[in-house]
């Protein structure tokens, strides 16, 4: 039997499936696998559209129904093909290593350590580094996932059926029995649908959260930090590192209350229990596993004395001593083992969500059940089973460090309109008038108030009467973070993110907030706030302005003392997707680059230094990019050892859905982390000024030519008709609405349906426009000068090569034959013309002087990999397009109401499809 290798589908002349060639009787390679499964289960159900999935039928001629299920097809199949591509990667990469070593699979540790070794980089900036490194990704419910949870545990075990059939051990029957497996997944996925028929819920939320941490990083990020481990040891041998848990996750699903109703405090507070109880029946199932293999008799292996003490006191403690003594006699490791499955029991029924008390023990908190762990693993040292110690019971302790008792650090989001009206609201009730009275927020006199309240001692709550029900809502969130750090866990609750912060005012503001909750070190709420208050600048004009405001907050004594007793570090939370909508993409990374620059600096000059929390999407618009590329591309010193940053929707999916692939991308973004930290300063003092003279020059003329699209006065109307814009909303791919604040103006749509409407509608510009007017400019005034310096910046400046290469895969996946049929859609003909004019001559130029700067034969011709994957997708993804205008202008010009209901259901289906294609919504 040939073992599987990938086969990337034929390409045909067809408007449909680049169908796989396959020879003989039986298929053999993954991609032929696949398709001949889908094949079979098109031909069961709906054998009509068989022409369509061999690439022989235009969907065009179909009804309604048949193309909805058309569409379906092409979705399933873009699944599949994402499949093949992600499990040959990984192939390649243990091909890669077994072959060349580890240190040659770019992106591990071994392979950066293998670069600090040879730079001369000594111990003792690895164990300064290791002391103060954190990493936490943090998943995010941004409506960008089209996946259904039922639908990713399907492609899950698709996934490891095709692991499986590379192995050579099976014989014709079973390798017949594993087909036959995948083909059923196939078909039930056909069967299950890809659309959620109802509005997504906080609650499901949390589930599709949860479920990447049961199937996958539970078990693989524990198995990050061992990797790390064997990599000093094996490029520092005679040192013995201290590797603590520097990788954790942080999470918005359902502590997100930003513009979206339906968090409520009772909602985070679910939250909050399940995520918990996650994490702790994780635990209890390997602790269960360590009682089946500690069977460890004292006759065979006499137990220590210390450790005899230390199960003594846990046997008087647990209440049943005698009980457990007599179960397993003489097993000493076991009896303790057991104690602390009991206690484990007993702190999982007391935080369920009607909890039940059991008499005994429980752990009040995760460091508890982190000592106990300790303790027998140090026992088993001492009795001689130290290969025991390391390999089963140090794991575990790792995995509780890791995940604690909530899986993730929750963090609570709220924007500065909501709990400045809270504020407001306070002042009255304690001042005695109206909130329309209290005094201006950026004024003298709203300071005073601020820093009076953060003055006085509040040992008890107060009564505050006559506040509106947001208020009171606002006010019982931060009750909640107090309650809950207290009795789930410490680092339950990771950080209070502030977003639409203008001022310092906006975060002093927090600070009262939670010291009215009692979030504070001391009782009387003056000293320390135990609860971090991140502020988040997301707008150019915000951005521009972070110094400024963090330089003043960092002279405030109490945020000092706060951030010193946090950690040693303020951090700060950039966004991307806000200020791409503001300035266009090539300001927004620069003055995302200038922002971090400038932010360090302040924070080096107030002695408290400052780490970045970015806020990226998916896409290239909002940030997306290649992990370690990004990282890479920091300013120098940007990551002082402290990296943060979202994964929203199908990033989440892509990275962690499985465990070899989620392992990976774990150790990329650690391993790149590690990486800048140990080159900033090489790169500080490589600093190249003309190189920001450039940047900045540039940044300002693509954001001139990018602001005169979006101020045009018919762009709302354009955008509105030419793109699926207002039907998104009806794909219940999110809780959280479209618009924070239910207007109907571009200034407060939020950035994910921004992008993706000009995703679906193939323009696109929100990853490319107005930079090819900003190097055509640049070039004009500076001549051949010029030129030459954006040539030389392209091969020596991170940022500028980042930013000029994904424009070139943004230019890729634009087709303005398309784009035209949908701005056909747009009934203002004069409008119509001249917006898709300015489009049409701007993605021209683009073109052109990207090639030109980088020398290209064409587009994206760096990354043949991406061209090939893009050139496989392509056909359907353009047939799709084209279905999408007509059912776009049936459905808003259907009356009958079946007929209508009909095309909706194929237009959301288009829409998922184009997704799933592109491999990215928002």
């Amino acid at each position: 039997m040939t073992s599987i290798v990938q086969l990337a589908p034929r390409a045909t002349p067809d408007a449909g499936f680049a169908a796989p060639m396959i020879t003989g009787t039986e298929p053999d390679t993954a991609t032929e696998i696949l398709f001949q499964s889908l094949l079979d289960v098109c031909r069961r159900h709906q054998p009509e559209l068989e022409g369509v999935l061999k690439g022989e039928t235009d969907i065009a001629g179909l009804s309604p129904e048949l193309m909805g299920r058309a569409l379906q097809v092409q979705g399933i199949w873009f699944r599949l093909l994402s499949i093949v591509e992600e499990n040959t990667a990984m192939r390649r990469r243990r091909h890669a290593e077994r072959t060349l070593g580890r240190a040659e699979v770019k992106g591990t540790f071994s392979s950066v350590l293998a670069d600090a070794v040879a730079a001369g980089v000594k111990p003792s900036e690895i164990h300064t580094l290791l002391r103060e490194l954190r990493i936490r990704p943090t998943l995010t419910a941004h409506p960008t996932e089209a996946k259904r949870v039922t639908v990713l545990e399907k492609l899950r075990r698709i996934y490891l059926d095709l692991r499986e059939l590379e192995l050579p051990r099976w014989t014709e029957r079973e390798r017949v029995a594993l087909i036959a497996d995948l083909r059923d997944q196939i078909e039930l996925i056909w069967m299950t649908g890809e659309l959620q028929l109802e509005k997504a819920t906080v609650v499901r939320e949390v589930s599709w959260g949860l479920h990447f941490f049961d199937e996958s990083l539970f078990d693989t990020l524990p198995e990050v930090l061992d990797s790390l481990e064997a990599s000093l040891a094996e490029y520092y041998p005679d040192e013995t590192f201290e590797v603590p848990a520097f990788f954790q996750f942080g999470s918005w699903i359902g502590g997100d209350r930003d513009g979206n109703p339906f968090v409520t405090s009772a909602v985070t507070r679910t939250t909050l229990k399940r995520n918990g109880r996650a994490s702790m029946r994780r635990f209890r199932t390997r602790i269960v596993d360590l009682g089946k293999l500690l069977s460890i008799t004292e006759r065979s292996l006499p137990t220590p004395i210390s450790f005899r003490k230390e199960l003594t006191a846990r046997l008087a403690a647990s209440g049943e001593g005698q009980a457990i003594e007599a179960r397993n006699p003489g097993e000493h490791f076991r009896q303790f083992q057991t104690c602390i499955l009991r206690k484990l029991d007993a702190t999982i029924e007391r935080n369920k969500e009607e909890p039940v008390i059991l008499p005994g023990p429980f752990y009040v908190d995760a460091d508890e059940l982190i000592n106990d762990l300790k303790a027998l693993e140090q026992g088993l040292v001492e009795a001689g089973c130290r290969s025991l110690a390391v390999n089963q019971v140090r794991p575990v302790r790792r995995m509780v460090e890791l995940f604690r008792f909530s899986t993730v650090h929750l963090d609570v989001r709220e924007n500065s309109t909501r709990t400045t009206n809270t504020l407001r609201e306070m002042w009255a009730a304690i001042e005695g008038q109206s909130a329309d009275q209290a005094p201006d927020v950026e004024s003298r006199e709203w300071r005073a108030w601020l820093t009076s309240e953060l003055s006085k001692p509040r040992s008890t709550p107060r009564r505050l009467d006559g506040l509106s029900d947001d208020s009171r809502e606002t006010l019982a969130t931060f009750a909640l973070v107090a309650e809950m750090r207290t009795e789930l866990d410490r680092e339950a609750v990771g950080c209070f993110v502030l977003s639409m912060t203008r001022s310092v005012n906006d975060i002093l503001g927090v600070y009262v907030l939670a010291k009215e909750a009692r979030i504070y070190l001391d009782s009387p709420g003056v000293e320390i706030c135990q609860l971090p208050i991140v502020p988040l600048f997301e707008t150019i004009e915000d951005l521009r302005a972070a110094p400024a405001i963090m330089k003043e907050l960092l002279s405030i004594p109490l945020v000092r003392r706060s951030v010193r007793w946090q950690g040693g570090y303020h951090e700060v939370m950039i966004g991307y997707s806000d200020s791409n909508k503001d300035g266009g993409y090539f300001a927004s990374n620069w003055e995302l680059y200038k922002a971090q620059a400038k932010l360090t600096e302040v924070g080096e000059q107030a002695g408290v230094p400052i780490a970045f929390f970015h806020g990226r999407g998916g896409s290239v618009s909002r940030g997306g990019a290649p992990t370690a590329r990004a990282i890479a591309a920091q300013p120098p010193g940007a990551i002082r050892r402290q990296y943060r940053v979202t994964d929203q929707g199908e990033v989440v999916s892509f990275k962690y859905s499985n465990r070899g692939t989620a392992a990976y991308q774990m150790e990329l973004t650690a391993a790149a982390v590690i990486q800048h930290v140990l080159s900033s300063q090489k790169e500080r003092a490589a600093a190249r000024p003309e190189y920001d003279d450039a940047m900045e020059a540039l940044s300002g003329a693509s954001r001139a030519v990018y602001s005169n699209l979006i101020s045009h006065p018919g762009l709302v109307e354009y955008f509105q008709n030419a793109s699926p814009l207002d039907e998104l909303a009806l794909l219940n791919i999110g809780s959280r609405p479209a618009r924070r604040f239910g207007a109907r103006t571009l200034s407060d749509l939020r950035a994910i349906p921004w992008v993706f409407a000009w995703a679906q509608n193939r323009h696109i510009i929100t990853g490319w426009y107005g930079i090819g007017s900003a190097l055509k400019n640049f070039i004009d005034v500076r001549g051949d000068e010029g030129e030459a310096l954006l040539k030389r910046m392209f091969e020596q400046s991170k940022p500028f090569r980042l930013i000029l290469d994904e424009v070139e895969k943004t230019l890729r996946m634009v087709d303005l034959s398309i784009a035209r049929e949908y701005s056909g859609l747009v009934p203002n003909e004069a409008v119509r013309d001249d917006i898709f004019r300015m489009i049409e001559e701007e993605y021209a130029l683009t073109c052109e002087m990207a090639l030109r700067v980088s020398g290209g034969g064409e587009i994206a011709f760096r990354y043949p990999a991406f061209r090939e994957r893009l050139a496989e997708r392509l056909p359907v993804i353009n047939q799709v397009s084209h279905e999408q205008v007509e059912l776009l202008r049936r459905y808003r010009g259907e009356t009958d109401e079946f007929k209508r209901e009909e095309a909706k259901s194929a237009l959301l289906l288009s829409i998922n499809c184009i997704a799933v294609g592109f491999g990215a919504t928002g």
